[in-house]
């Protein structure tokens, strides 16, 4: 087996496996007959509307999965997130890759512990169990008791990890970029660099001392937020294959109606769930790459509006560049406006667009894939609508998706089928818009100064007094978020227009007042009247009453 220290290389794996034709050529063969098979027994049985035939073709795609290996696991793990996209008859069997498979033997997880910990289990803990509680893909989890009567969550990895990874993402790649062209699907001409992603991600999740860095790094991120929890990480009971941490007491985010028997309301789960994600995107930098509801813990401390979240399993995580994260925050602005030439001139700089594309041409055609999801009926965007008339746009256009998008694009996918999962109802963008224009109106950093400037004044310095009550209405529209926002964006706008970074905000409006050399005052009128009306005493004095009552 390949030592473990080893980095995934596309170009090293491939040349390793070809001159192993003994290897190679088998598992080829057998990848490529088991999934003829399954996509014949689909179009066969897909349609039945026999309950037994579709529950016995939901438990064949398991086996299916499970037997191909983790590579595979991995894919069905992410479609077990979408029940927009897989029937639910068989989502409920999918759900199961997420740490309900079969587990390896006992035998050698204690083995596998002494070798690494340099004792055996039942000398390092004060109970160990015969079996584990839960097995996922790469590992099983043990609940053990330490010696000071603590409980504690002890993953030990599955054996010859590296070897069977390395070996199916070759493949994995070959057959990717072999079909992708005769497939109904258009990701652009990168889907070889996404699934060099995806490989580097596994090899990084199969280093357990890797993920404990991981953790701790993502604890200190969120010390200061009293509704995500991370449970501890235990030095002294982990290495390379073993990783041990505080056991957390909670609900997996697996099912409405077992959250729901233990009186914890979904929706502020979900809510809980997407401002931390938003944080960890747009503010943190870092973030969770695999959030798949068997990685989330409800916990029983939190309110009816925010519920207390747990995240575990830190193998699979990623950064974002700060000039990707403000690129983002421009173009969500951008189509909060209705701006689609500058949108596209964001796509571009992300790297979905060529430097040479004419983005005029993609005026009309973006306009027509996010106008309606995006405009008046926010509430009821649908991340798979605009994600299936993307895919035909890119039929047209030259968009491709950058590699160091793929895990972003997981992150926010798992998320939203996590949401439609617990609560069908429940809209993002309700969350997610109120939560930019905050960052807009009370973030003093010089790049979010510049998008507000974007967004207060026009190219030619009038004020935009549309846009700014658009921002404004989005914020406050709900009572939630009037009652905990008001105060500290009034705070923040105080700071801004006073302060030193504020001379550009000062500079602009003084200029916007001047028109063909006269005192112009009708904006800054309207500016005002919409400034007293949304930060009136009374409402700023039941927002300070609010917050005493039951702080943030």
């Amino acid at each position: 087996m390949a030592n473990s220290d080893s980095n995934y290389s596309a170009r090293e794996d491939l040349i390793w496996l070809i001159l192993r034709p003994w290897i190679f050529i088998p598992r080829v063969l057998y990848i490529l007959l088991t999934l003829i098979f399954l996509a014949i027994r689909i179009l066969f049985q897909g349609n039945s509307k026999s309950k037994a035939a579709q529950k016995n073709l939901s438990k064949y795609l398991f086996d299916v999965i499970t037997e191909l290996g983790p590579c595979f696991i991995k894919l069905g793990q992410a479609l077990s997130t979408r029940p927009d996209l897989v029937r639910q008859d068989w989502l409920t069997e999918l759900t199961n890759l997420q740490d309900n498979l079969p587990p390896f033997k006992h035998k050698i997880a204690l083995q596998i512990i002494e070798e690494e910990l340099g004792s055996p289990a039942n000398e390092l803990f004060e109970e160990f169990p015969e079996k584990p509680i839960a097995s996922a893909s790469l590992g099983q989890v043990y609940k053990a008791k330490t010696k000071n009567n603590s409980y504690c969550a002890v993953k030990v990895q599955r054996p010859n990890l590296y070897f069977l990874i390395r070996r199916d993402v070759v493949i994995l790649r070959m057959l990717a970029t072999t079909f992708s062209p005769f497939l109904p699907l258009n990701i652009g001409v990168g889907i070889g660099e996404i699934i060099d992603e995806f490989g580097k991600s596994l090899f990084e999740e199969i280093d357990y001392e890797k993920e404990g860095k991981n953790a701790v790094r993502f604890a200190n991120l969120f010390k200061a937020n009293p509704n995500v929890f991370i449970p501890k990480l235990e030095k002294d009971f982990s290495s390379k294959r073993v990783i041990t941490t505080s056991w957390i007491d909670g609900v997996k985010l697996k099912d409405r109606e077992i959250l729901e028997r233990n009186n914890l309301v979904p929706s502020s789960f979900i809510k809980t769930c997407v401002i931390s994600g938003l944080q960890q995107l747009f503010e943190h930098g870092y973030f969770h790459a695999d959030p798949h509801p068997g990685n989330m813990f409800a916990l029983k401390s939190g309110s009816a509006d925010l519920g207390h979240l747990a995240y575990v399993d830190f193998g699979m995580m990623d950064t974002i560049t700060n000039s990707d994260r403000i690129t983002l925050i421009k173009a969500i602005v951008h189509i909060i406006n209705d701006e689609y030439l500058l949108l596209a001139k964001d796509f571009q700089k992300l790297g979905f667009l060529t430097k040479d594309q004419d983005l005029e041409k993609l005026v009309e055609p973006l306009k027509e894939v996010l106008g309606g999801s995006f405009g008046a009926e926010v509430g009821n965007f649908n991340l798979k609508n605009v994600t299936d008339k993307f895919s035909k746009l890119m039929y047209s256009y030259p968009f491709r998706v950058p590699s160091r998008f793929a895990l972003i694009i997981r992150a926010v996918v798992s998320q939203e089928g996590l949401a439609l999962r617990l609560d069908p109802e429940f809209k993002i963008l309700n969350i997610a818009y109120p939560y930019i224009a905050k960052k807009l109106l009370t973030d003093n950093s010089d790049e979010i100064l510049e998008i507000l400037l974007e967004v207060l004044f026009d190219s030619e310095g009038r004020i935009q007094i549309e846009k700014v009550q658009s921002l404004l209405d989005i914020l406050f529209k709900e009572s939630e978020s009037f009652n905990s926002d008001l105060i500290p964006v009034a705070n923040a706008g105080l700071k801004l227009v006073v302060g030193e970074k504020g001379s550009e905000v000062r500079k602009s409006f003084l200029l916007s007042l001047i028109r063909d050399d006269k005192l112009e005052l009708k904006d800054a009128e309207k500016l005002l009247s919409l400034i007293r009306k949304t930060f009136s005493p009374l409402k700023l004095a039941r927002s300070a009453v609010q917050n005493i009552i039951s702080p943030a």
